[in-house]
C-alpha cells in the first residue's frame, strides 16, 4: 500500500490529529506515513492543483470555497468524512455557571439587557465585551456585532484585550473569582476544555449576503444583527492516495471523529503538559481506547493497542 504525507497544520488541534493518525495508519495498517508541515490556504491549495499532500486531516474549507469546490469538480481531492462534525464555532460566550444561574439569558439580546452581570473592570457603571485582537477575523465581526447589537446604547464598552494571551486571561481571571464574563471565543480550543462555557444565540438566522457585505467587513457602517456561521471541517484526501489507499484506510478516515469538547479536553492537558502533537495523540489513544477502536478494524486496534 502507498503510504500518505499528512499535512499537520501550526495549531494544537491539527498537529493532534495529524499524529493521531500518522500512529493509527503505521502502527495499525504497516504503513510509514510521513508528517509533512503544511497551512490552510497552501495546503489545500497544493492538494487542489498537485494533488499533494496526500492527506489534510483537519481542513477548514469554508475559507476556500472556490478552490475546494475546484479541486473536486476537477477530481484531484475528495472530502472524507470530518474529524469534528460538530464544525468550527465562533460566537459569543459566557460562563456556564452564569447560565446556569441565570436561565433567561440564552441570546445575545438577553445578555445585553444586564450590563451589570458583566462589569467593566475599569467603569463598574458600565457592562464589558471582551474582543479578540487586532487582525483576527472574529474581532472584526464582534465589533460589527457590538454596533449592530447596540451594544453601546446597553450600556456596555467594547475592550480590546490586546492579544490571544489577554483574551484567555480574561477568561481564566474571571472563571477563577466566579465573575461575569462575556466576549469573544471558539471551539474547539483548549481554553474550552478547561472553562466550560455557553455559547449565547443570536436570536436570528444566519444571511451569508448581510455577513459577506458588513458584517465581516471592518468599515462597514451599518452592520445588522446576524448568526456567526459554523465552520465546515473535513478531511481532504489526494484522488490519487484514495485509489491506492485500499478501503480499510478510507472507512478508518471517514470514521474519526470526535467531538469539540473531547478535543478541548486533549487540548487542555497538552497545554498543562507542555505536550507535542504526538505526546497528546499517544494520550488520547491510550485514554480513550473505547473511542478510537470503533475506528478501525479489530486486527489493526489489536496492533496499536499493542505499540502503546
Amino acid at each position: 500500500m502507498q503510504c500518505p504525507t499528512i499535512a499537520s497544520m501550526n495549531w494544537q488541534s491539527a498537529e493532534v490529529i495529524s499524529n493521531l493518525d500518522k500512529i493509527i495508519l503505521n502502527e495499525g495498517y504497516g504503513c510509514s506515513a510521513e508528517i509533512t508541515v503544511g497551512d490552510t490556504v497552501p495546503t489545500i491549495t497544493s492538494m487542489a492543483e498537485k494533488g499533494e499532500p496526500d492527506i489534510a486531516p483537519e481542513a477548514w474549507i469554508d475559507l476556500l470555497p472556490d478552490v475546494v469546490k475546484k479541486g473536486t469538480d476537477e477530481g484531484r481531492i475528495i472530502k472524507v468524512g470530518s474529524p469534528l462534525p460538530d464544525g468550527g464555532v465562533q460566537g459569543w460566550w459566557i460562563p456556564k455557571y452564569l447560565a446556569d444561574a441565570h436561565p433567561d439569558i440564552k441570546t445575545i439580546g438577553d445578555a445585553l439587557k444586564h450590563p451589570e452581570l458583566f462589569p467593566d473592570p475599569e467603569d463598574s457603571s458600565k457592562g464589558a465585551i471582551y474582543n479578540g485582537p487586532q487582525g483576527w477575523g472574529g474581532t472584526v465581526v464582534t465589533a460589527q456585532f457590538y454596533k449592530a447589537f447596540e451594544g453601546e446604547k446597553a450600556g456596555f464598552n467594547l475592550i480590546d484585550t490586546g492579544s490571544a494571551a489577554g483574551l484567555d486571561g480574561s477568561i481564566a481571571k474571571a472563571y477563577e473569582r466566579k465573575e461575569g464574563w462575556v466576549g469573544y471565543y471558539w471551539a474547539p480550543t483548549a481554553l474550552l476544555g478547561k472553562y466550560e462555557m455557553v455559547r449565547l444565540d443570536y436570536g436570528v438566522e444566519n444571511d451569508p449576503a448581510e455577513w459577506k457585505r458588513c458584517n465581516t467587513v471592518a468599515d462597514c457602517a451599518d452592520p445588522k444583527p446576524n448568526a456567526w456561521p459554523i465552520d465546515t471541517i473535513v478531511t481532504l484526501v489526494a484522488k490519487p492516495f484514495s485509489e491506492k489507499a485500499g478501503p480499510e484506510v478510507m472507512d478508518y478516515l471517514n470514521k474519526r471523529s470526535w467531538s469539540n469538547q473531547t478535543l478541548g479536553q486533549l487540548m487542555s492537558w497538552m497545554t498543562d503538559n507542555q505536550a507535542s502533537g504526538e505526546d497528546g495523540a499517544k494520550h488520547f489513544l491510550e485514554e480513550n481506547k473505547d473511542v478510537w477502536k470503533a475506528w478501525v478494524t479489530p486486527e489493526a486496534a489489536e496492533k496499536i493497542e499493542a505499540s502503546l
